[in-house]
């Protein structure tokens, strides 16, 4: 008789190697909020993918490369006059982030060809991780598109909507690779009748925690964190005068009255869910979920406190990428927490169903 292609327990060794992916992702994430926070993003004006994974070794290497980067608008318009050392300075942290996503590129490439080799591999799982590694390829092309904007006439950062396109694709595959974690740790669902409310309210939360990110993107992205420096008002009202400055929906990308009040908006109701969440998960989902919900709620309120504090202090670079951190932070909690309750309700659904006569203890 032909032996399983894998056993559950052969599962944990992959899916902690998955897990190592999403570290390495959201240190990712962070690397690149403050690169784009410090400006440093096009301080590198050549995308090498292979032979770019060497910094400069000589003198001469530098000043070429420092004489790139005096061609391009953001030196004459933010950093006229910069020595070159002030170049390393910004060079090394965009050098580090595009460092980052090769050894990412290694770290998953070697596991996933030695695990399909020695047949480790859940059957079908190896055309996901496939994806998982194309998508992970282009990540680093959409990375050269939204870098390739900050050298046009006039620029001194990156285009919005392409530094949201990066940012939404590596939200999309680090929840992608988390689930994929998750469900291999954990193949069988865990069957309770309590925590369907929480489960709802969970997944509720992982629609708006990316899309408050997102919209946290096209605050960055037009410097929106820069006005507007007051918290709960802006200017003064609840409801800032120039919503409507542009007309919608491209306001809602372009006016940056609109862009940081609908982030204000939606990470307040964020927060209120998440709180609707961890209160309803306390009263009436199952206890092993309580770790969770306690993680979540400290998580939630350290988020919103950065957030202000972000906003009062004009965007200070150690705030903001911890603002930024928190957020991913956030998403991988309420990831975890919907995982977590798959099972709600199975238990009650299969009791329902069961013949009056039967007996789910056996006799």
């Amino acid at each position: 008789m032909d032996q399983p292609h894998t056993r559950i327990a052969d599962t944990r060794p992959v899916s902690l190697w998955l897990f190592g992916i999403c570290a390495m992702i959201f240190v990712m994430v962070v690397l690149g909020g403050t690169t784009r926070l410090t400006g440093s993003g096009l301080s590198i004006m050549e995308w090498h993918p292979v032979t770019g994974i060497l910094p400069p070794l000589s003198h001469q290497a530098w000043e070429n490369l420092f004489a790139l980067y005096r061609q391009i608008p953001q030196y004459h318009l933010l950093h006229d006059g910069m020595s070159l050392d002030g170049f390393k300075h910004i060079f090394w942290l965009e050098y580090f982030h595009r460092l980052w996503g090769r050894l990412m590129g290694l770290v998953f490439l070697l596991p996933f060809l030695w695990f399909a080799a020695m047949r480790r591999l859940p059957s079908g799982l190896w055309k996901w991780l496939a994806v998982f590694f194309i998508l992970g390829g282009l990540q680093g092309g959409i990375g050269w598109f939204m870098v390739a904007s900050g050298f046009m006439a006039g620029s001194i950062a990156v285009e919005a909507w392409r530094l949201v396109l990066h940012l939404s694709c590596a939200l999309v595959l680090y929840t992608a690779i988390l689930w994929t974690a998750l469900s291999l740790w954990q193949p069988v669902p865990r069957r309770t009748a309590r925590g369907l409310a929480t489960r709802r309210l969970a997944l509720a939360l992982v629609g708006l925690v990316p899309l408050t990110i997102v919209a946290g993107g096209f605050m960055a992205g037009l410097h929106a964190g820069l006005t507007y420096n007051t918290f709960p008002l802006m200017d003064g009202r609840v409801f800032p005068k120039g919503y409507f400055a542009v007309p919608l929906p491209r306001g809602w990308f372009e006016n940056i009255t609109a862009v940081q009040f609908d982030h204000r908006l939606l990470a307040t109701l964020t927060a209120l869910i998440a709180l609707a969440t961890v209160i309803t998960g306390f009263a009436q989902g199952p206890r092993q979920a309580r770790p969770v919900l306690a993680a979540l709620a400290g998580i939630v309120g350290l988020q919103y406190l950065l957030g202000v504090l972000t906003l009062l202090y004009r965007v200070p670079v150690p705030v903001a990428a911890a603002h930024q951190a928190c957020a991913v932070l956030l998403l991988t909690v309420a990831i975890v927490l919907v995982h977590d309750l798959r099972g709600a309700g199975q238990r009650a659904a299969l009791a329902t169903a069961m013949p009056a006569h039967a007996n789910p203890a056996g006799a």
